[in-house]
């Protein structure tokens, strides 16, 4: 075991000390540079067979790499706008790099094309790349296969080159290759010594901190061999963060028929899964087990909402467009001079007066220890009820940093978990200055798609659970039980419309509003005609729920009605019956003249002293609407607005005083 160290943040992670809660804002706030190296063979021009299948392809392998490397610039350049994204192209006749590399009358790296160099995407790389999806003459004319076979060791150092050039600080650096050749030096008559320096090409990137993901493509016929070549260059973990999980991506096969999915929707799929580098949360946090048993984890986010980015000011008057940067000053009201920011505390409201509090006692209020995760029991699983989960729940993987054999006693646990269906209740302090939360930890087993390809490896959750502040009263409900016939023809209902594999599967569904906002800008930005409406696939498949269910539910509609006429004259019977017992008309008019003399009561104006009352005893609140407007109405202030709003205005009068 390793001493104590201190607890390190995450990339990700803020770290503002002023703020109580964890920031999750910034998980995606570190830069991303990728470059797109696709293979330009014969194999890779070859069309898929003709079919009259509408779900035939249509695109050859390296189309639908070009058109997957088009919409991912396409995406990035908006959602990711401080990323990095180029396209190399290798095995062409023709070869293009750097203009600097051009000029001394060279060529460094023969056979590779530069099409896009590594940079923040602007709108003319995008028209570029559209350019040489759509327009055949244009990709006909540069996808032009070489004679001369080029060397991986070729492509790796040129990769090399680009990253060390143009994004030597980036925190995360991405090769993606896409070709259909598993022994790229096959037919070269010194194979060993080309596959030894693509090997030493790579460790050397590897050593800069790049990730190289292949994206393999199968030919008809032929599957995709990964141990003869790709297996000695493609390293498993991240340079950058050797314990996170690194699935290998799914082989896309080229259909033989031209039937079924598409090689660019397989592609895509793929692609996009690898889009967003992985990021810890939080790194090396000590968890300990037990008393003075300790190990490290690294926290990560796995599901985030995404949402627009913000959007800006900008002044155009310069020669281009520049963001504006708004500057806060406060100033005194009664002298309108500057107040300096030693001059200003923060402030509760207690009981009507300020109480201020100085930095190190702001520190102080929130210091609740050392960061860290600490097991205080255990519990069956059956315990965790299905609401308790305030916050998006922690993904937690084993760091061998700090402590030598975190990972096996971390996978120990989480077997143990598993096996015997049990949670584990812990102390969880995310960093310095965070609020202290009981959590779950919750074991996690591995998940594979339909093509086998790891989705989520094996690990286990920490579930923030609610103390007992933050749980509120149900509200008031009258409970009216359905009839079993009702039920029954419900259930039916249901089992019809289940989803494929009764599972719902979020990549399947992109936000319409978030698509909606970037297509609008994207067209906007690539000067594209505007589209008429959005591509919406959460609307319901109406025709297939009405062929699946549409008799049921026109049984359940006419059971609905016979149960309701049937409550409707059970109803009219009781009323009968509770008129028959009604009390005498004399009672009923006393009663109702005595609720009358109270409303016209608390409409009554409240004076002063009682209105001061409520403030001592922060109940404003409390107070009806009428008495609040006609109080108001006497100070001559305003009448508009909500109950807060008038609350609000009240508030002040005696804060003054």
């Amino acid at each position: 075991m390793a001493e104590d160290n201190k607890w390190k943040l995450g990339e990700d992670d803020p770290g503002d000390e002023d703020e109580e809660e964890l920031d999750e804002s910034t998980y995606k706030s570190a830069k991303d540079a990728i470059i797109f190296a696709i293979e330009v063979s014969s194999s890779m021009l070859n069309p898929p067979p003709l079919s009259d299948s509408k779900k035939a392809d249509t695109d050859t392998p390296a189309s639908a790499a070009l058109k997957c490397g088009y919409q991912l610039m396409q995406q990035r350049i908006i959602s990711n706008p401080n990323d990095m994204m180029g396209v190399l192209l290798y095995g062409t006749e023709q070869t293009k790099f750097h203009e600097d590399e051009q000029s001394r009358g060279r060529l460094a790296y023969p056979n590779c094309y530069l099409l896009t160099d590594l940079d923040v995407p602007a709108a003319d790389d995008v028209k570029a790349l559209k350019s040489l999806v759509e327009d055949d003459e244009v990709f006909k004319q540069l996808m032009v296969p070489s004679t001369e076979p080029v060397t991986m060791a070729t492509v790796l150092f040129c990769a090399n080159q680009i990253f060390t050039t143009k994004a030597p600080n980036f925190a995360s650096r991405r090769l993606f290759i896409v070709t259909d050749d598993d022994d790229p030096h096959a037919k070269s008559k010194k194979q060993k010594e080309a596959n030894l320096a693509a090997t030493t090409r790579a460790k050397d990137l590897y050593d800069l901190g790049v990730i190289i993901e292949l994206f393999p493509v199968s030919k008809p016929g032929q599957e995709f061999d990964r141990n003869k070549f790709y297996n000695d260059i493609i390293y498993s973990a991240s340079p950058t963060d050797p314990e996170a999980p690194a699935p290998t991506s799914s082989t896309t096969k080229v259909s033989s028929t031209g039937d079924g999915i598409t090689l660019l929707n397989s592609l895509l799929s793929s692609i996009n899964s690898k889009a967003v580098a992985k990021r810890a949360l939080f790194s090396n946090l000590p968890f300990e087990i037990g008393p003075g048993f300790k190990i490290s984890v690294k926290g990560y986010i796995v599901f985030k909402r995404q949402e627009p980015k913000r959007s800006c000011y900008v002044w155009l008057n310069g020669e281009k467009c520049q963001i504006a940067k708004g500057v806060t000053t406060q100033m005194a009201d009664d002298t309108a001079r500057l107040v300096e920011k030693g001059d200003i505390r923060k402030a509760y409201k207690f009981g009507g007066a300020q109480i201020t509090f100085t930095p190190d006692e702001i520190s102080k209020l929130r210091d609740f220890g050392e960061p860290g995760i600490r097991i205080i029991g255990f519990k069956p699983l059956s315990m965790l009820p299905i609401w308790a989960n305030v916050r998006p729940a922690t993904f937690i993987y084993p760091s061998e940093e700090d402590y030598i054999g975190s990972t096996r006693v971390f996978s120990a646990l989480q077997q143990k978990l598993l096996k015997d269906d049990k949670m584990g209740l812990a102390w969880f302090i995310a960093r310095k200055s965070a609020t202290p939360v009981i959590t779950a930890i919750i074991p996690g087993v591995e998940k594979l798609n339909d093509d086998g390809e790891q989705v989520l490896p094996p690990g286990m959750w920490i579930i923030t659970l609610p103390f007992v502040d933050d749980i509120r009263q149900n509200p008031e409900t009258t409970l009216i039980r359905s009839p079993d016939s009702l039920t029954n023809l419900t259930r039916v209902i249901i089992q019809q419309l289940q989803l494929p594999g009764a599972r719902y599967y979020p990549g399947k569904y992109p936000n319409p509003a978030l698509q909606w906002h970037y297509r609008i800008l994207q067209a906007l930005a690539l000067e594209e005609d505007l589209p008429e409406k959005p591509e919406d696939k959460t609307v319901p498949r109406y025709r297939q729920i009405n062929k699946r269910a549409g008799a049921y539910a026109i049984e359940w509609g006419v059971e609905l009605e016979a149960q309701y006429q049937d409550w409707v004259q059970a109803n009219q019977t009781s009323a009968t019956s509770a008129k028959q017992a009604k009390r005498p008309a004399s009672s009923a008019k006393d009663d109702s003249e005595s609720k009358k003399k109270a409303k016209t009561a608390e409409t009554d104006t409240i004076s002063d002293e009682d209105m001061r009352d409520h403030f001592d005893r922060n109940s404003i609140a409390k107070l009806s609407m009428p008495v609040l407007k006609a109080w108001l109405g006497k100070k001559g202030l305003s009448l508009s607005g909500k109950k807060a709003d008038l609350v609000e205005r009240i508030e002040p009068y005696f804060e003054q005083k």
